[in-house]
Formats: structure tokens, C-alpha cells, sequence
């Protein structure tokens, strides 16, 4: 097993108890893979919380993080990040993150309060 399936398979295991501040940690490596991780774990903790935390991740200076935070974000329906998100949604430089985020965004602007 490699060092980032291992990695993975601790965030699953922590977000699937729901600690949240273990997979925090693991959102400021220094490795943007591990980060991505992370975002994807804390798509996995629907609380408020968990939506606070991506929100750096939606800044972060790598594609496929700010990509996992925008689509972490929409699956635990963090309205509170619907601004971030819409933001990157349309004006991100990569046509990838721009994609992904713009799905996360309709999903977060159709959801009910």
C-alpha cells in the first residue's frame, strides 16, 4: 500500500467516526494530494464545522484541491460556502476547477436553508 492510499484510508476511517479535527490536520500538508484528501474527507462530516474548514482549501493555490473543497462542499450542502464557491466557479483559471465548482454551486444555490 502506497503512502497515499494509506493516508486516504486513515481519512475515511477518521471521517467515518466523524473527527473532524484529525482530518483537519491532514488539510495543511504540505503535499497537495494529501490536501485533496482531506477536502474529500470533509465531505464526508455534514456539520457546520466541516464546511468552515474547506474553506481555505477553496483558496488553495492547487487545482484539484480547490476542485475537491467546492465538491466536498456541495455534498454536505455548506451554504455557508456558496460565495467561495460561486467565486471559483467563474473566475478560477482552470477550466477544471471552473467545472467542478460550478456543479457544486447549483447544488448549494438550490439548497433549502
Amino acid at each position: 500500500m502506497g503512502r497515499l492510499d494509506s493516508i486516504g484510508a486513515k481519512i475515511d476511517k477518521l471521517a467515518s467516526k466523524g473527527k473532524l479535527d484529525a482530518v483537519i490536520k491532514f488539510a495543511g500538508d504540505k503535499d497537495p494530494d494529501v490536501r485533496t484528501l482531506a477536502a474529500v474527507g470533509m465531505g464526508k462530516i455534514n456539520t457546520y464545522e466541516s464546511g468552515m474548514a474547506l474553506i481555505p482549501l477553496l483558496r488553495d493555490p492547487y487545482p484539484q484541491v480547490r476542485a475537491a473543497a467546492a465538491t466536498s462542499a456541495a455534498d454536505i450542502g455548506a451554504k455557508h460556502c456558496e460565495e467561495y464557491v460561486k467565486k471559483i466557479a467563474f473566475a478560477d483559471p482552470d477550466a477544471d476547477v471552473r467545472l467542478a465548482a460550478q456543479a457544486a454551486f447549483y447544488v448549494l444555490k438550490d439548497k433549502l436553508v
